[in-house]
């Protein structure tokens, strides 16, 4: 019984290896805004700034889904952009260091006041923030359209 729980591990593992090198590599989603503004500076790309309920806000699941995850925006997104994510996640299992959840509360203060999920900040790489957006069922190519308007 332990050797065929060790094999289905393996072949779990396996199969998730397999599914990640098919659909690519996902994006490098910063979390620290300092840091990110940084990079962004420094190779002189926009930082977009998502703030999201990466488990219970629908239309953030969806967008994550068709959008950010789609082949094309990771494609996009690798030569032309900085990724911050500022979630807000209500499961337990999601949970942020407290750190980092007085850093994103301080981010939406400032940046995303009325509350609005998911929201979009584009800042020009010099930090300042240049256009805000929601989610258009649009799909990637829409959001490679607008941010490209901010590249460079």
């Amino acid at each position: 019984m332990n050797k065929m729980k060790n094999g289905f591990g393996l072949l779990l593992l396996c199969l998730t290896l397999l599914f990640s090198l098919a659909t690519g590599q996902a994006q490098n989603w910063e979390t620290d805004f300092e840091a990110a503004k940084q990079i962004s500076e420094k190779d002189g790309k926009p930082l977009i700034m998502v703030f999201q309920g990466s488990d219970w806000c629908g239309p953030c699941i969806e967008m994550d889904k068709k959008v950010w995850a789609s082949k094309d925006f990771v494609k996009y997104a690798k030569d032309n952009l900085v990724l911050l994510k500022v979630d807000f996640p209500r499961r337990k299992k999601n949970a942020l260091s407290e750190e980092q959840v007085k850093m994103n509360y301080a981010l939406a203060e400032k940046y995303n006041k009325p509350g609005v999920f998911p929201f979009i900040v584009v800042f020009n790489s010099k930090g300042n923030p240049v256009a805000e957006t929601g989610y258009k069922r649009m799909g990637p190519k829409y959001y490679i359209n607008m941010f490209d308007k901010f590249v460079k």
